[in-house]
C-alpha cells in the first residue's frame, strides 16, 4: 500500500477532532507530567526535554487514535441519551487503560535511556491527580460533543419531520379540491345541457381550460396572485354562462402585486363560496370584488343576500383556505361578516416566502 494511501486512513488522519484534543489535553498534561518527574531539569536542558517530550507526544497521540476507534464503538453500541451511564462506565475504563498506558510507556522507556539519567524509585503522586483529571476531562469532552451531536440530530430529523407532516397534510388539502372543483362544475353542466345545449359546449371549453390550470397549480404550494387572476375570470365566465347578469366580479389589484403568492384556487374557493351561499337575482345581483387593502392584502367581498333555504356544505373552502395558511406558518385570512358584507382578506406572500412542496 503506497505511504500516501496508508497516511489517508481513517485511523491515522488528523482530523479536526483529534487536533482540538491533542490542544485542550495532550499538549499541557504530557509536558506536565514529565516535569512532576524530572523536576527542573526538564526545564533547563534542552536535551531532555526535546526527545521526552517529542516521545511522550507520540505515546500520547498514538494511544488517542486507539482510544477513538474503541470510544466510537461504544457510542455507536449504546446511543441513546437513556443509555449515558453505561456510555460513561465503559468510557471511563477505556481512558483509564490508555492514560495508565500513555504514563506507563514514557516512565519505563526513560528509565531505559541511559543519558536521560531517570531513576524515580516511583510514579509521582501529583500524576496520578493529574490522570484523574485528564479522565475526567476526556470524559466530558467526548460526552459534551456526543451530547450536542446527538441534539442537532434529533433537531433536524423533528424538522424533517414536521415538514414530511406539513407536506403530507397539504397533500390532503389539495386532493380535496380536485374532486370538490369537478363535482360542482359537472353539476353545473348538467343544468346547462338541458336548459342551454348550445352554451353547454362553450361552458364544457372553458371546463377544460380552468381543470387544466387546477390540475397545473394545485401540484404547488403557492402560485402567483396573476395566476389566480387569470383563472379567476375564466372561472367567472363560467359563471356568466351559468348565471348571466346575476353575478358581477369587479378587480382592482395594480400590476406591481401579481407577483405576491398564495395558496393556489384560494380565489376560486371563495368566489364559489359566495355564489354558493347567497341568492342570484338578474334584478339584484351578487356583486364580488377582489381588490388590494390599504395593508397589501388581498380582500374578497360579496354583497350577503342570502339564500332563504340552507345549502348542505363540506366545507371545502373557507376550511381549507385557512388550514393551508395555517400548515404553512403565515398568517391566517380574516373572515369579517358586517354591514350587509362578507369579506374575507388574504394575506400575501412576497415571492419564495415558502419552498415549494
Amino acid at each position: 500500500m503506497p505511504f500516501r494511501r496508508i497516511f489517508q486512513h481513517p485511523l491515522l488522519r488528523f482530523s479536526k477532532r483529534r487536533i482540538w484534543i491533542f490542544v485542550a489535553l495532550v499538549s499541557w498534561s504530557a509536558p506536565i507530567g514529565i516535569y512532576n518527574w524530572m523536576g527542573d531539569r526538564y526545564l533547563s536542558d534542552w536535551r531532555i526535554w526535546l526527545p521526552t517530550t517529542a516521545f511522550a507526544y507520540t505515546v500520547c497521540m498514538t494511544l488517542l487514535v486507539v482510544q477513538e476507534s474503541l470510544i466510537f464503538r461504544i457510542m455507536k453500541r449504546f446511543p441513546q441519551i437513556r443509555q449515558t451511564l453505561t456510555r460513561i462506565v465503559l468510557e471511563f475504563l477505556v481512558f483509564l487503560t490508555t492514560i495508565g498506558a500513555s504514563t506507563l510507556i514514557p516512565f519505563y522507556t526513560f528509565q531505559a535511556i541511559p543519558y536521560l539519567n531517570f531513576h524515580p524509585d516511583k510514579l509521582a503522586t501529583n500524576n496520578l491527580w493529574l490522570g484523574t483529571c485528564t479522565i475526567i476531562l476526556f470524559i466530558g469532552l467526548y460526552e459534551g460533543l456526543y451530547s450536542l451531536t446527538k441534539w442537532k440530530e434529533n433537531s433536524l430529523q423533528a424538522e424533517a419531520y414536521k415538514r414530511e407532516v406539513l407536506l403530507n397534510q397539504l397533500d390532503v388539502l389539495k386532493n380535496q379540491i380536485n374532486p370538490h372543483f369537478l363535482f360542482n362544475s359537472l353539476n353545473a353542466l348538467s343544468s346547462l345541457i338541458s336548459e342551454e345545449p348550445k352554451q353547454a359546449e362553450e361552458y364544457v371549453d372553458e371546463l377544460a381550460k380552468g381543470y387544466r390550470y387546477l390540475l397545473q397549480t394545485n401540484e404547488n404550494t403557492l402560485t402567483t396572485l396573476e395566476n389566480e387572476l387569470t383563472f379567476i375570470q375564466s372561472y367567472y365566465h363560467l359563471l356568466k354562462m351559468r348565471h348571466g347578469t346575476g353575478v358581477t366580479l369587479t378587480l382592482d389589484v395594480p400590476p406591481a402585486y401579481h407577483d405576491r403568492q398564495l395558496p393556489p384556487l384560494s380565489l376560486q374557493l371563495l368566489v364559489e363560496n359566495a355564489v354558493k351561499h347567497n341568492r342570484i337575482l338578474a334584478g339584484k345581483p351578487l356583486q364580488i370584488q377582489i381588490e388590494l387593502t390599504p395593508e397589501h392584502g388581498l380582500r374578497v367581498r360579496n354583497n350577503l343576500q342570502r339564500k332563504t333555504t340552507r345549502v348542505a356544505s363540506n366545507r371545502v373552502g373557507l376550511t381549507n383556505i385557512v388550514a393551508k395558511y395555517r400548515l404553512l406558518g403565515q398568517a391566517e385570512p380574516t373572515i369579517v361578516e358586517q354591514d350587509g358584507f362578507f369579506t374575507v382578506t388574504l394575506p400575501l406572500l412576497k415571492p419564495s416566502a415558502v419552498p415549494q412542496a
